[in-house]
């Protein structure tokens, strides 16, 4: 009995252990995907907290380290969105204006207007412009150009407008660039009044007092003037406070000015004003020649290819009428391109003919050290001891002189280094050896029709002295001063001598801005003006 009921038993108690496992089991892994489904999202929700809390600073960074340039250059930014649209917009205006919409181009510069106004806060506030702040305009915008364009004013339209506009913008642009150049040259040029006055004084002087021009007369034929002992330096020029300032700088830092000799070479006008001035001042001792060019009777028409070129009509007319080139024309009209004085240069040996060395020093340089040195400097034969300009590009022969005439390209290396007049070492007995100024003639004829070279003094140095330069420290001569503001102040004070060859000449109201931070030592200060007892002319 016992065991037919345990056998009876067994097998349902079996069954419901198997339904119950399968539930529980069912239900365990229900829970724990729930649990875990569950404790992911907590997860993350602690994870992405601190993420946002990142990235909003970050945003509070960049906002406050904007740079607003590369946020216009931006594609994606909302500003280079609205600068587009304020660009076409402006093009659209000129457009309707010039169609008699009046109304339509209103609208436009209103919105053009509102958009100036939203960037300009955006830039101020150091922020990006947001979306709610661009869409309104952007909106509006689009609606405006839609309705230009809706006006007949399409791309097509707009393009050839637009491009009339920078056409006749050039063309005034150049016409400004033309009339500044002109400008400034004028006033390069131009003497203030009260030097005007210094003049005018000085020639009275001359003129009146008998004494002046016997003085001259007993020093013309000093042993000075043409002892090689002594250090001889010229100078070529009308301009009297130029190379008074020139020869008072030279002298104020030489440590011998006894020994020092300056040629002093002017036209008529000036050679009263000249002569008063250097007799009726003491430069330390030094001895100062003043001569007349019109004395040179040597220097005429039939020697010189310069004054022939210069009393030939037909080349006048090349050089003034001839050339459409506007800013030539106003260089050109510059004295010191058709100056006799600024040709001397080439003819030094002649003008001095017992010297063996001298030093050339232009007009508007201003001495900071003893030159004395220079005269001691081996040449190793070469006539010229000059500073090259190799660094700055404008100065190889390529930029001077024309490269596609044959005369020019088979000789010459285009390559070339360029080197600077102003301050010069000149080895006489090497020029007249390799007699210099007989080249100097032989360019200046091939160049009687201005196809070598336009301009200056410079082109026909290069050829004359070509193979016979020998380059200086660069510290000797420092030039660009008078027009580039970029020159190292400490090149400056280390220079032996600086170069006012651009437009802005101390000694003129045109001078170097206030704002240039590399400000050359000032000038010593000039000897006092011998007085005069000419009532009329003291009103000047």
């Amino acid at each position: 009995m016992r065991r037919r009921a345990a056998d009876y038993r067994r097998p349902v108690r079996r069954r419901l252990s198997y339904w119950i496992w399968g539930l529980l089991v069912i239900f365990s892994v229900a829970g724990f995907a729930l649990f875990v489904l569950h404790h992911n999202q907590h997860q993350e929700d602690l994870v992405e907290q601190p993420v946002l809390d990142k990235n909003t600073k970050n945003e509070r960074v960049i906002h406050r380290h904007l740079n607003f340039t590369e946020e216009l250059l931006s594609v994606r930014s909302y500003a280079r969105q609205l600068a587009e649209q304020m660009a076409l917009a402006k093009a659209y205006v000129i457009i309707a204006k010039e169609h008699s919409n009046f109304h339509l181009a209103w609208e436009l510069s209103s919105k053009i207007r509102s958009c100036q106004s939203l960037l300009s806060k955006a830039a101020m506030k150091n922020e990006p412009v947001s979306l709610d702040e661009a869409l309104p305009i952007i909106k509006s915008f689009s609606s405006l150009i839609f309705k230009a364009q809706d006006a007949h004013y399409d791309i097509a339209t707009t393009m050839i407008t637009m491009k009339s506009h920078i056409q006749a913008l050039e063309e005034r642009a150049n016409a400004a660039t033309v009339q500044s150049t002109v400008l400034g040259q004028l006033a390069a040029e131009s003497v203030p009044k009260n030097l005007q006055c210094i003049d005018i004084k000085l020639t009275a002087d001359w003129l009146e007092k008998k004494s002046l021009q016997k003085l001259a007369d007993e020093r013309r034929n000093s042993p000075r003037l043409v002892d090689n002992n002594l250090y001889h330096f010229c100078l070529f020029s009308d301009n009297l406070l130029a190379v008074s300032v020139v020869v008072n700088s030279t002298v104020s830092n030489a440590d011998h000015p006894k020994q020092l000799v300056f040629h002093i070479v002017t036209n008529e006008v000036k050679y009263g004003a000249m002569q008063a001035w250097f007799l009726g001042n003491d430069f330390k001792g030094a001895t100062i020649e003043v001569q007349n060019i019109e004395d040179f009777t040597w220097l005429n028409a039939s020697y010189s290819p310069v004054l022939k070129q210069k009393n030939d009509e037909y080349l006048r007319k090349h050089y003034f009428e001839g050339s459409k080139d506007m800013s030539l024309i106003s260089k050109l009209h510059n004295p010191q391109y058709v100056s006799l004085l600024n040709h001397l240069r080439f003819y030094i040996p002649e003008i001095y003919p017992q010297l063996e060395k001298v030093v050339f020093l232009d007009d508007d340089v201003v001495v900071q050290k003893d030159l004395t040195p220079l005269f001691s400097l081996d040449l190793h034969g070469n006539v010229n001891g000059a500073v090259e300009t190799c660094l700055e590009s404008f100065h190889r022969f390529y930029k001077y002189l024309n490269f596609s005439n044959p005369i020019i390209s088979t000789k010459f290396d285009p390559q070339a280094c360029g080197w600077a007049f102003g301050m010069n070492v000149f080895d006489l007995i090497a020029w007249r050896k390799e007699n210099v100024t007989a080249r100097y003639h032989y360019w200046q004829e091939q160049n009687a029709d201005g196809s070598l070279w336009k301009l200056g003094t410079l082109p026909p140095g290069f050829l004359a002295f070509y193979g016979l330069t020998e380059p200086l420290d660069r510290r000797w001569h420092v030039l660009g001063l008078g027009y580039d503001l970029n020159i190292d102040n400490r090149l400056i004070e280390t220079a032996a001598v600086i170069h006012f060859n651009g437009n802005m000449k101390p000694w003129l109201k045109l001078g170097i801005g206030s704002g240039h931070s590399q400000q050359p030592p000032p000038p010593p200060p000039l000897p006092p003006l011998p007085p005069t007892k000419t009532p009329s002319i003291r009103n000047c």
